[in-house]
């Protein structure tokens, strides 16, 4: 089984240092639930690479690849040079990440010319998985609410299954991973 996972960028979330705490949080929650689609039979976890949710979910498929050496990690890029535009600091987390995962590949061979190329991205995903895990509330639009309506139609006319996270999800996440912290801190 091979699921496709995105969501907010950093910026969409007020995160603009990896020691922000939601960082911790977020990825405690992503790991939750990816660990219930594991023993549902998960094998690759599909990204795109953009920072916040997209490369959050690489940092914790592989931190979980001791636990579950079976689970696999593939960055989709959308085109090439896909990071050409980022700064200098963000081109380098973006390049250890992308060593660290199974199989990374660039849909489209071209550098960007046009937002058709996103789209072949969102299908190519949508074709190579069979769920999508989308971090992304309505109420908080963003860059993910091309992805959920892609999803969304996509679903309409394929068996395909479409796990939403959305902020009652970040919040009951949180509260849990807060709960476990402090239980951990008291022992």
């Amino acid at each position: 089984m091979r699921m496709w996972v995105t969501g907010y960028r950093s910026y969409e979330l007020n995160i603009y240092k990896d020691s922000d705490p939601k960082v911790e949080v977020l990825k405690s929650i992503l790991k939750d639930a990816i660990s219930q689609k594991i023993e549902d039979g998960l094998e690759w976890v599909l990204v795109g690479g953009q920072s916040g949710i997209e490369q959050m979910t690489v940092e914790v498929v592989c931190s979980m690849k001791k636990e579950f050496p079976e689970l696999k990690v593939a960055m989709m890029l959308p085109y090439n040079e896909f990071e050409t535009r980022w700064k200098p600091e963000r081109k380098v987390a973006f390049s250890l990440l992308k060593d660290q995962v199974d199989f990374c590949a660039t849909v489209s061979d071209k550098e960007y010319t046009s937002p058709q190329q996103l789209r072949n991205w969102q299908n190519f995903m949508l074709e190579h998985t069979e769920m999508a895990m989308i971090v992304y509330d309505p109420e908080y639009e963003g860059k993910p609410k091309y992805d959920i309506l892609a999803a969304k139609k996509y679903a309409n006319e394929h068996e395909y299954n479409i796990i939403n996270i959305d902020m009652d999800w970040l919040e009951n996440g949180a509260q849990e991973f807060f709960e476990r912290k402090n239980e951990n801190d008291l022992q």
